[in-house]
C-alpha cells in the first residue's frame, strides 16, 4: 500500500507545517483509517496480557503496537486511537468503574509515540527519548492527578502515590526501549517496502553511546521520580484517607492531648477534629492542625451518643454542624509511632 498523498517526506521535528498537514491528511485517508482500526482491535486485544513482574505488579505489551501504529498513522489519529482505546477496551474487559478522564492518558500516549515517531528517521536516541517522556511525563507526572480525582470523585478517598508502581516507569524503562528498538528493526524494512512507513530500520542499533544516554536517562528520571514522590508524600494529608473508625480513634487521641496541654476545657463538653495530618519523608514526625470546639449537648436525648457522633466528624462537616463552637486552633506535632497512622494507601499505573 502506497501512501494517498505520495509524499514520502521525512522531518527531523514536528514543528512543521506540512508535517500537521500531512498529519490530519491521514484522518481522510480510506486505507490509512482501515489500518488504524487493526492496530485499536489488536491494542483492544492485548490490554489483558500482562507479564508479572511482582506481586500484583505487571507490565503490557500494548505500548509496543501503540507506538508502532502511532508511527504510522501520526500524532492526530493517534488521539482518536487513543481514545476508542480506552473506552473499547473497558467494554470489553471492564475492571472497576469507567472513568473516562482515563483516556487522557491514552490519548497522550498515543499523541507522544506520533510526535517522535511519525515521518521521522527512527534512531535509537529518538526511541530513547520518546519512550523517557512517556514513562515521566505519562504514565507519571499525567497520571498521578487523573488518579487522585478518580479515587475522590468514584471513591470517596484521597490517594497517594505507590512508589513501587512509580519505581516501575522508571526502572521498565530501558528494557522497554530496547524492546522497541528490537521490533521496529524488524517490523520497519517490510513495512516499508509496502508503503506504510516512510523509513528504514538501519539505524536501530545500540552503541556505547547510546547505552550512556540510557543509563543518564534512567538516573534523571529516578531522581526526578524520587522527588515528585517526596512532594506528594509531604504534601497529602492523611486525614484525607482516614476510615470513619479511625477518624474517631485518631479525633479522640489528639483530644486527650489536648486536654493535657490546656487544663482549663472541660473534657465533657470538648471536641477535637483533625483538620490535616502531614507527615514528612525521612522524619518521624505527624504533623497536625487541630480545630478545638465546645459541643453544647444540652436538649440531646442521648448526649453520649451525639458526643461520639461530633468527635468522629470530618473538617468540613463538623464546621457546619450547630451543636460546635470553635474555640482555637492548634499545630501538634507527634511521632509517627506515637500517633499510629493508618498507611497511606492507593495505586498508580
Amino acid at each position: 500500500m502506497q501512501r494517498k498523498t505520495g509524499d514520502n517526506r521525512i522531518f527531523a521535528n514536528p514543528f512543521n507545517r506540512e508535517y500537521w498537514r500531512l498529519a490530519l491528511a491521514e484522518m481522510k485517508d480510506p486505507r490509512m483509517l482501515a489500518f488504524a482500526a487493526l492496530i485499536l482491535a489488536l491494542r483492544v486485544a492485548l490490554k489483558p496480557l500482562n507479564i508479572p513482574i511482582f506481586g500484583d505488579l505487571k507490565e503490557g505489551v500494548g505500548f509496543i503496537v501503540n507506538a508502532f501504529g502511532s508511527m504510522i498513522y501520526g500524532p492526530v489519529v493517534g488521539l482518536l486511537s487513543g481514545a476508542l482505546s480506552d473506552t473499547l477496551g473497558f467494554l470489553l474487559f471492564p475492571d472497576g468503574v469507567y472513568f473516562p478522564a482515563y483516556m487522557i492518558t491514552e490519548m497522550a500516549g498515543c499523541f507522544v509515540f506520533g510526535l517522535f515517531l511519525y515521518r521521522a528517521e527512527i534512531t535509537v536516541p529518538r526511541l530513547l527519548l520518546c519512550r523517557f517522556t512517556i514513562c515521566l511525563f505519562v504514565n507519571v507526572l499525567l497520571a498521578y492527578p487523573i488518579h487522585l480525582w478518580y479515587y475522590r470523585a468514584v471513591m470517596g478517598k484521597d490517594y497517594s502515590i505507590a512508589m513501587i508502581r512509580v519505581v516501575k516507569n522508571i526502572a521498565l524503562f530501558p528494557i522497554e526501549t530496547v524492546i522497541l528498538a528490537v521490533v521496529f528493526r524488524a517490523l520497519l524494512p517490510p513495512f516499508k517496502k509496502l508503503g506504510y512507513t516512510v523509513t528504514g530500520g538501519d539505524k536501530l542499533r545500540f552503541t556505547r553511546k547510546h547505552i550512556a544516554a540510557l543509563i543518564a536517562l534512567t538516573v534523571i528520571g529516578a531522581g526526578t521520580v524520587t522527588g515528585y514522590a517526596i512532594y506528594s508524600y509531604n504534601t497529602t494529608s492523611l486525614s484525607a484517607s482516614y476510615t470513619s473508625e479511625q477518624r474517631l480513634n485518631r479525633n479522640r487521641a489528639l483530644e486527650k492531648y489536648v486536654l493535657k496541654e490546656h487544663p482549663d476545657l472541660a473534657e465533657e463538653d470538648t471536641v477535637c477534629i483533625i483538620e490535616s495530618a502531614y507527615p514528612r519523608a525521612f522524619r518521624p514526625e505527624v504533623t497536625y492542625q487541630v480545630a478545638v470546639y465546645r459541643a453544647d449537648l444540652s436538649g440531646a436525648e442521648q448526649p453520649e451518643a451525639l458526643m461520639t457522633e461530633l468527635e468522629g466528624l470530618s473538617k468540613s462537616k463538623a464546621a457546619s454542624r450547630a451543636e460546635l463552637s470553635l474555640l482555637f486552633r492548634e499545630e501538634i506535632v507527634l511521632s509517627s509511632e506515637n500517633a499510629k497512622e493508618p498507611e497511606k494507601g492507593g495505586e498508580t499505573e
